[in-house]
């Protein structure tokens, strides 16, 4: 499988008609933690505020097809206010497109655009770089033939991931943890979930796009998991106090992962296969 992430955003860039430059990025998205990030297609081009369309959208997008080893199976993209603008694009390359915010190596070279690349250009206007947010929504129910019966919260070594490609994994993905910043001896914080379906709920968690999982403070406090840019789906309801002790915890220890963590699901906790396995870059977009 061949993912692409894609941004086609304006920059802080003014031509000499004082208009902001926009760009398209494109890159390929690491699926393994062994993926050498340097070592992945990436794309870039400039448009001009003029022809901001989606037809010059998908032009460039043929440019940069052209260029790659391989062409993308499925191209992921945060930016909601761009939605018909790429999907439009997508369709008529018939590349399918999806809203989604595993988008990790695609964050960390917009930030590095933002501080080493932009700043060089002529028209350069420094400001604030806006934080993209997303609406919350309800949280949904799972279906019922897919709750799990028991969960429990863990944590595991950066290092220990390393061994990653040896675990017997029927459904997951992952991505290199440099991408993070993470030292081999940070910890990463991670949710099992037990359940005699495990493959079914793993298998259903494979088709949507995973990026959280969040503990909601609410009345009920919940236990979250975040797919897409706005969908929420209860995987727990927290009502004795040590447990969402145990959850703010959880948080505390996704902050200090830079958002990192995992989600799994096994059969039973003496299982030594994981019907599901996703490492998660939590949700910081640039």
């Amino acid at each position: 499988m061949q993912i692409w992430e894609l941004d086609y955003y304006s920059r802080p860039i003014l031509d000499e008609n004082g208009k902001k430059v926009w760009e398209l990025l494109l890159c390929q998205s690491p699926l393994r933690f062994d993926d050498e990030p340097t070592d992945l297609f990436r794309y870039a081009e400039y448009c001009p505020h003029s022809q901001v369309n989606s037809l010059w959208l998908k032009a460039a997008m043929e440019r940069a097809i052209a260029q790659a080893p391989q062409p993308p199976d499925k191209i992921r993209f945060f930016r909601q206010a761009m939605t018909n603008m790429i999907t439009k694009a997508c369709d008529d390359l018939t590349i399918p497109s999806q809203l989604s915010r595993r988008t990790p190596a695609l964050n960390q070279w917009l930030q590095q655009r933002q501080t080493e690349v932009y700043p060089q250009e002529p028209g350069y206007q420094a400001g604030s770089n806006p934080t993209v947010s997303f609406p919350e929504t309800p949280a949904q129910s799972l279906p019922d033939a897919l709750v799990g019966e028991k969960w429990q919260f863990v944590s595991l070594e950066a290092a220990a991931f390393n061994e990653m490609g040896d675990w017997a994994i029927t459904f997951g993905e992952s991505f290199p943890l440099s991408l993070a910043g993470l030292e081999p001896n940070a910890l990463v914080p991670g949710l099992l979930i037990f359940s005699t379906r495990a493959v079914p709920l793993a298998a259903w968690m494979s088709g949507l796009e995973l990026s959280s999982v969040s503990f909601s403070e609410g009345q009920p406090a919940r236990l979250l998991l975040e797919t897409g840019v706005s969908d929420r789906w209860i995987l727990a309801s927290l009502s004795k106090p040590e447990l969402q002790a145990e959850a703010r915890q959880f948080e505390a220890a996704k902050q200090k992962a830079n958002g990192v963590h995992f989600v799994a699901v096994q059969i039973n906790p003496e299982a030594e296969a994981f019907a599901g396995f996703w490492l998660l870059p939590g949700i910081n977009l640039a």
